[in-house]
Formats: C-alpha cells, structure tokens, sequence
C-alpha cells in the first residue's frame, strides 16, 4: 500500500481541506504516515495569507526537499501555491508538482499516477503538469474536537486582504454535507465541533432562508453530548436571533470569535470594514447583556498604512477599556494585489512590533485578571490529550489550539511552572492517564474540575470525583 505524508500550514480552514484531501486519497487505497521519511508521497500544504505564513511554508518545503527522489516526490498546494506557482517551481526545482486552491481531484488523480510510474505526470497537451489543486496537514489524531468549513472564499472585499484572490467568492456548504459530516464525527467519538470560514455569519444566503441559525439549530438536534463553537463571525452578521440561539442552547459555547482588526474609524474605513468604534462598542455590549457569561475573542492589525500614533493610542485604551477574554494581535503585512500595498504612509516594521507588544502586554495582564475571578469555582472540562503525569483539557470558553487551557495533574505530583498556552510541549501520542487506580481518563471525555490557580493565559485545574 502506498504511503503519503501530508504537512499542514496556515489556518483551520486548510486543516479541514488537508484532512479531506487525506480521506480521499485514504479511499484510493493510500496510507497516511505522520512521518514523511517513510512516504512515497510528501504533500505540503502552503498558506499565503500574511509575510510570516509565507516564509514558513517555504522553509517547510526546503526542509523536505532533501527527501525528493529515489521514487519518492514532493508536491506542493494550496495558497502559496496558488499566489506564487511560478516563483515557487523556478527557485526549488525539486518540487514534482505544484497546484493551486480547490483542486483534490487533481491531486488524487496525480498521487493515483505517480505511484504507478516513475515518470513525471504530464498534462493533455504533452507538459509538466505543475498546476493544481489545495491544502493538507496530516491527520492530528486529535480525538475530542473537530474542524467543520462550512463555507469557502469570501466576499468582504477588505482592502488588506487576499483570500477573495486565492479562494475567490463567498459559497456555502449544503447544509445535508455539513450535517452528515457532524453526524460523523459525533459518532467517532468527537466531543467538539468547530464550525470555521471566512465568515460564518454569512453563511445561507444563497438559500433562500435557511441561515447559520437555521444549520446550528439543527446541528444541535443531533444526539450525542457534545459542544459547538463558533469562529470569525463578521461584526455586522451577528443580530438577535444568533445571540439568542447562543444564549439558550446549551450545545453552542458562549464563546464568540468576532474578528475587528481595529477600532479607529478612520483606520477602518481605509480597511474596507463596516462599522465604526461606537457600532464596535454597543456590539459587545448588547453580546454580554444577551449572553451572560459570554467570553469574546478578537483580532486586531497594528501598523496599518497611515496609522499613527494617536489612532494607535486609541486601539490601545479601546482594549484596555473592553477587556476582551481572548485577543491575538497581526503586525500589518504588505500583501500585492490588495489596494492597502498602495497606500502611502507605511509604518517601520520595529514600531509595528512593538505596538504589537504592548498590546499582548496589556492583554496578558486582562487574561490574568479574568482567569484569577475562576479560581475555586467548578467548571465542566473536555480533555484534548494527556502528557505525562498531567491532563490537558478546556473550559468552553477556550477554543483549541489558540487559547490558553486547562492543566489537571494528579494530587500528589507538582506542577512545573506554567506561562501560557504557546510554550507547552505536548505529546499527540498519550492516550491516557491514571489519576488514582480507578479512573482513566481519555481525550473526548467531560469531566468536572475545580479551578486551584490562574496564569496569564492557562488555569490550573483539580478533577471532582
């Protein structure tokens, strides 16, 4: 059987493509192998979206170009790919092929050819076929949670932006597709189902009624103890009735990921965003009125173009005002293509980070504040993995992979100092863990655990028998 590792770069959204495209390959008689040394196939998913992305897509694809050869190949997709096909082929010439964004068939029908000959895969006109398809990170066995795009491209038209160039319009996912694959995975053993586009807020309108609202409420009804969360809602998509829904379905996580990327209405307006600091503010106070509880995660972009330091100073007392649960700050990245690569004023990249380090400064010291008001209260945890002698699991209000989580250790072992959720080191292999002779706990699984102490961004956690 032959084998196919795939290295998966970028956001969630390429997770999910990467693990579909793994599927497919999967049902062609493919076997995934985390470890690209034993792989005929390597696949590499690229992501393009900001100068950082793209420089460790490249630096992934230079480290396992060594790899190419003696009947393995190197391929190479997604949006990286897409943007920079030709530059990419021209300076590493040891990638076999090369595709862009929403290809799989292509890639399925490549890999079916190339295992079958040594010969470089030709299109019907007799050339190299280096054009083609998208995403992939290996499967991350991840057990308790699961990545579900329910929609594709984008139609906001912010002026920073690329991903209406790479993955085009705005198009939702049918809605029997996306609940089938929930069924799915809520029958696998799945505990978490994060729902994840562009713009999720926007999702159904091209059918006829049938809104996010429409799709959770029914993704809710299906059997199973599980939990919902919501990523990237538009500020403007958000109205009563999701807040509503929110409030009063215990299956969907009081957590909303509201995307604002500044809060100078001068800034915005060059962004090419809806809505201004006011319409900002009264958003996230009708949220927490309508959804006690509600922890809100946001991002922002600092040194945008013409930025100054006033309109910089005012982002930062809007955060220290709001005091947002989550937040993740973005340097500006000058992007070709976009109408803000010609806009004048550009802010030096030292005064982009260190206004991008202020603000996690301050925002470290608000987490800290707001994990501190947990400590003695109980909450209901699912466990993601274990390591060690120590299990990690999250609150609802701590989406995976980007927030902090919850750390819970058996009684008699200390704990090692912990600074947050970026520096740990996890062991994707553990399965389990014995906190006394009679209970095992395993990832997918809710248990109950009183908070004992806060950091700036974990929270460490007893479990309630």
């Amino acid at each position: 059987m032959p084998k196919v590792s795939i290295v998966s770069l970028g956001c969630p959204k390429n997770l999910v493509d990467s693990e579909t495209l793994l599927g497919n390959l999967g049902k062609e008689g493919f076997e995934n192998t985390p470890n690209a040394e034993d792989a005929e196939l390597v696949l590499v998913n690229t992501c393009g979206f900001i100068e950082e992305a793209k420089r460790e897509s490249i630096e992934e694809i230079l480290k396992l170009r060594h790899l190419r050869g003696e009947g393995k190949k190197l391929l190479v997709f997604g949006c990286l790919a897409k943007r920079y096909g030709n530059e990419l082929m021209k300076e590493i010439p040891e990638i076999d092929a090369l595709w862009g964004v929403g290809e799989e068939e292509k890639i399925v029908d490549y890999c079916k050819k190339a295992v079958g000959s040594k010969q470089p895969l030709v299109d019907d006109q007799g050339n190299n076929d280096k054009r083609g398809p998208m995403p992939g990170k290996a499967n991350l066995e991840r057990g308790s949670y699961a990545y579900l795009k329910i929609a594709e491209g984008c139609s906001r038209g912010c002026t920073y932006c690329v991903i209406p160039d790479i993955r085009g319009p705005y198009r939702s996912t049918e809605p029997e597709k996306i609940l089938r694959k929930a069924e799915e995975h809520i029958a696998s053993g799945i505990r978490e189902l994060v729902l994840i586009a562009q713009d999720i807020g926007s999702y159904g309108r091209e059918f006829g009624g049938y809104t996010l609202v429409s799709l959770l409420k029914d993704m809710a009804s299906i059997t199973g103890d599980f939990w919902i969360r919501l990523l990237y809602l538009y500020p403007t998509a958000i109205n009563e009735e999701l807040l509503s829904l929110i409030s009063h379905e215990h299956k969907i996580c009081k957590y909303l990921d509201v995307p604002l990327q500044h809060s100078e209405d001068r800034i915005l307006r060059a962004m090419g965003r809806t809505g201004t600091k006011e319409s900002y503010s009264d958003m996230i106070r009708r949220i927490r009125d309508e959804v006690p509880g509600a922890a809100l995660r946001t991002t922002f972009i600092v040194g945008f173009p013409g930025e100054t330091g006033d309109e910089y100073q005012g982002l930062k007392t809007f955060i220290e005002e709001t005091r947002f649960e989550r937040l993740g700050v973005f340097v500006y990245s000058k992007e070709e293509g976009t109408p803000a690569a010609g806009m004048k004023g550009n802010v030096p990249r030292k005064v982009k980070e260190e206004r991008r380090d202020e603000i996690m400064r301050v925002q470290s010291r608000i987490s800290l504040d707001i994990n501190k008001t947990l400590v003695g209260q109980r909450f209901r945890v699912l466990v993601d993995e274990t390591d060690g002698d120590t299990i990690i699991g999250r609150l609802s209000s701590q989406a995976p992979e980007i927030d902090g989580v919850v750390i819970i250790e058996k009684k008699d072992k200390a704990m090692s100092t912990v600074h947050g959720a970026s520096g740990r080191k996890k062991d994707k292999n553990a399965s389990r863990l014995t906190l006394d002779p009679s209970r095992l706990l395993r990832a997918g699984e809710f248990v109950e655990v009183k908070i004992k102490e806060a950091y700036d961004y974990d929270l460490k956690g007893e479990l309630v028998e």
